[in-house]
C-alpha cells in the first residue's frame, strides 16, 4: 500500500474534503515534507495543468499521482452522467474522458464521484438513471481500459446520491451489467454513514477495491475522529490490497495538522511509506 494526500485547485469546491488548496507547488513540496508517497489532484479541468508541468514537479518532489477526481465537471460545470438531459450526459462522458487520458497518462486512475448524479430529477426513474450511469462507465471503463487502467466509481452516502451508497450493492451493480474495468473507490467516510460493518464489507467486495479515502467519522484525519481502524486495516491486509491509501479528509483544525496526523495514521497501520525519505 501507498500513502496519498489530496489537493484542490477547484475554487467552487472551497469547504470541501482536501487538505491542501490553491497552490499545487506548495501542497507538492508539503506532501513530500511529511512523507507520502504520491499526491490525489482536484482539479476544475483535465487541461487545467500542463502535462509538463505536473510531470516536472511530481519528478521534483519525488512523488507519484494517485489519482484525479473528476468533481470539477459537478460543482464548476453542472456536469452528471444521469442528467436527463442527453446532452448534459454527453458533455459529462466527453469530460471524465479527458481526465482519464490525462490521468493514464501518469499511470493514474479517474474518479467518478460527484459527477455520478441521482435518480428523480426532472421525472427520472431509478432504472433510467442507473441505465444512463452504466452506458457512461461502459464507454468511459472501456476508454481507461484501453489506456491500461481501470475507472474508478465511488459509492456516495444518501446525502450526496441515492444511486448507490453501500459498496456490496454497488460492486453487484458493476458485476450485473459487465462493468469489469470499473473498481470502487471506497471512501471510509461515506462507509462510515452507510455500511454496518466497514471490515466486513470490504473483505466482500475485495476484487473490486481500486482505491481508499482515508477518512475518520467526522472527514477528518484518521485519529481525530472516532472510526476504529484496526479492523479494517487487516480488512485491506487480507485482502491483499495494494493500491493508495488517500488522505481526502478537511484541513482541520490545519492542513499542517491534517497532513502530520494522517501520515502517522497510515504509518501505525500500514507502516513505513516509501517516501519516508524526503
Amino acid at each position: 500500500m501507498k500513502s496519498a494526500i489530496t489537493i484542490s485547485l477547484v475554487s467552487e469546491a472551497r469547504g470541501g474534503p482536501f487538505v491542501y488548496w490553491d497552490d499545487l507547488e506548495a501542497g507538492m513540496a508539503a506532501a513530500a515534507r511529511h512523507g507520502f508517497d504520491a499526491v490525489e489532484l482536484f482539479l476544475p479541468g483535465p487541461d487545467a495543468i500542463p502535462f509538463e508541468t505536473l510531470r516536472d514537479l511530481l519528478a521534483k518532489y519525488n512523488l507519484k499521482l494517485a489519482a484525479l477526481g473528476t468533481g470539477g465537471g459537478w460543482v464548476k460545470h453542472k456536469l452528471r452522467l444521469t442528467d436527463p438531459d442527453s446532452s448534459v450526459r454527453a458533455k459529462a462522458v466527453e469530460f471524465i474522458a479527458a481526465f482519464i487520458d490525462f490521468a493514464a497518462r501518469f499511470q493514474a486512475q479517474a474518479i467518478i464521484g460527484s459527477m455520478q448524479g441521482r435518480s428523480g430529477e426532472n421525472g427520472s426513474t431509478r432504472e433510467q438513471a442507473l441505465d444512463w450511469l452504466a452506458g457512461g462507465l461502459r464507454v468511459l471503463g472501456d476508454r481507461a481500459m484501453a489506456r491500461s487502467q481501470s475507472l474508478l466509481y465511488e459509492p456516495l452516502n444518501r446525502y450526496e446520491t441515492n444511486l448507490f451508497c453501500r459498496s456490496g450493492e454497488a460492486a453487484a451493480f458493476l458485476e450485473q451489467r459487465g462493468l469489469r474495468s470499473v473498481n470502487l473507490l471506497c471512501d471510509l467516510y461515506h462507509m462510515n454513514i452507510e455500511e454496518s460493518d466497514i471490515a466486513a464489507t470490504l473483505r466482500a467486495v475485495g476484487p473490486r477495491v481500486g482505491h481508499v479515502h482515508f477518512a475518520d467519522s467526522n472527514r477528518r484525519a484518521i485519529g481525530l475522529g472516532h472510526t476504529v481502524m484496526a479492523p479494517i486495516a487487516a480488512a485491506l491486509k487480507d485482502i491483499n490490497y495494494q493500491g493508495y491509501i488517500s488522505a481526502e479528509v478537511q484541513p482541520i483544525p490545519d492542513e499542517e495538522t491534517a497532513a502530520r496526523e494522517t501520515i502517522a495514521s497510515y504509518r501505525k497501520w500500514f507502516g513505513q511509506t516509501a517516501a519516508a525519505t524526503h
